[in-house]
């Protein structure tokens, strides 16, 4: 009959040769899927980048087929119509009666040590 070892003395025996083989396996692993996860953020902020300067383009295209095919907002010489600036945008205030115009809003800021007392 083989000599009977008791289960704590074969992890005592086993613990340190597994700790050294699978402590590099383990590091290795981690170190690539880090490696991967900063790649992929690289490839999307990429992409982002190329979506973004897409949608510039075709905003620039719209405004300038725009500008060519003329707004007929404006009148025949030049100057703006009714409730239009002088750059064609719409002038909000002309609409409304004089009572109903809106003051600017004013922002109340605390600066750097505002209401304290030295």
């Amino acid at each position: 009959m083989p000599p009977v070892v008791p289960p704590f003395l074969v992890g005592l025996i086993v613990a340190p040769l597994a700790k050294r083989l699978l402590k590099p396996l383990v590091r290795g692993v981690v170190k690539t899927s880090v490696g991967i996860a900063m790649e992929v953020k690289k490839a999307a902020h990429e992409a982002g980048e190329n979506i973004h300067d897409l949608a510039a383009e075709v905003a620039a295209d719209m405004v300038a087929a725009q500008i060519v095919a003329g707004d007929g907002h404006r009148a025949a010489d030049g100057a703006p119509t009714n409730g239009e600036t002088a750059n064609g945008e719409k002038d909000e205030t002309a609409d409304r009666p004089e009572s109903e115009t809106r003051a600017p809003k004013i922002r109340a800021t605390a600066g750097v040590g505002a209401g304290k007392v030295h």
